[in-house]
């Protein structure tokens, strides 16, 4: 099997507390990342917001112990998909991913179709991170049972999969039934658009996994301890027949602070540790400079500080 190369990643923010007027910043650090040589740019996803913020820190509701909703419930927060295909159309190179998509609140053949237009239009470049969420209220404005979130997430995942990888689809389930359907173009990728899972350390999330996933992003206890986390998970895919060697991993490279600021070489001393505990996808929160040139010139500094901390051979 191909070793899997060592990627670092960023997020660009898209949303913000109050309307900041224009996104042109979030538009400069992609387009920096892209040209300093990051692999990989993600971004969130939120499509309304009830009042019940305080859900975010209930790990039983899907949400993370002591976090907290950044924004309040009338923070301006972009449609993934659709920044997504805007920063396609400014970038060459860098993979665009989403981290998470609540896929399930989108309807299965819609999001079928846009994932593989953007694949498309991208030059393959497209990775859906998908994840069940955290907010009921957000369920019900869309229609749909949160407490089956999980289900319709399969659901969802089953039907993009059929109608990315078929020429002429057919589906049956619980939820939908359809046959003899064609749904063009598909995307670039072999197989589709990659799925990359969201979730802790369980047997329905490594279910999720097995059955759709080429990564998984880890959440809860398994951010904060990736070595015991990714074992765990390798455990659960091996119990399920499931060859967990090819998995990519997700991991945030903790930040040291110094007087002046990051201290890049320490910060990136923690690559190789996330690397040796399975991590494939290394996610660093850096800030950048507003100016776009300088903030290539500082990413590229990032890139390069990665590469020779895990001896990757720069690209």
């Amino acid at each position: 099997m191909t070793e899997i190369r060592p990627e670092l990643s960023i997020q660009v923010v898209t949303f913000a507390a109050e309307d900041p007027g224009n996104w042109n910043a979030m538009v400069d650090r992609a387009v920096a990342a892209d040209t300093a040589g990051i692999d990989r740019l993600v971004v969130s996803d939120h499509v309304a917001f009830g009042e019940n913020l305080d859900a975010y820190a209930d790990p039983t509701l899907g949400g993370t112990e002591g976090g907290r909703q950044p924004t309040g419930p009338d923070g301006h927060w972009l449609e993934p998909l659709t920044v997504l295909t805007y920063l396609a159309a400014r970038t060459r190179r860098i993979r665009l991913g989403t981290s998470i998509l609540q896929a399930a609140l989108r309807r299965p053949a819609v999001l079928a179709k846009a994932a593989a237009t953007l694949d498309v239009l991208s030059g393959g470049r497209l990775d859906l991170g998908v994840g069940v969420g955290w907010q009921e209220e957000e369920y019900g404005a869309a229609g749909l049972d949160f407490a089956g979130r999980g289900r319709l997430l399969d659901h969802t995942l089953e039907v993009c999969q059929a109608l990315w990888r078929d020429e002429r689809a057919d589906y049956s389930s619980d939820e939908l039934s359809f046959s003899g359907i064609h749904a063009m173009p598909k995307p670039l990728q072999p197989g589709g658009v990659p799925i990359w899972v969201s979730g802790t350390v369980n047997a329905r999330v490594a279910r999720r996994i097995a059955s759709f996933g080429s990564g998984w992003i880890p959440w809860g206890p398994a951010m904060a301890d990736p070595a015991t986390g990714i074992a765990r998970m390798h455990e659960l895919l091996d119990g399920l027949g499931h060859d967990p060697a090819g998995l990519q991993v997700t991991g945030s490279i903790p930040v040291v602070q110094s007087d002046d600021g990051i201290d890049l070489a320490a910060t990136m001393a923690g690559a190789p540790v996330l690397l040796d505990a399975g991590v494939t996808d290394c996610r660093i929160g850096v800030r950048v400079p507003g100016d776009r040139d300088a903030a290539t010139e500082y990413l590229a500094t990032v890139v390069a500080a990665f590469d020779t901390a895990t001896g990757r051979t720069p690209r």
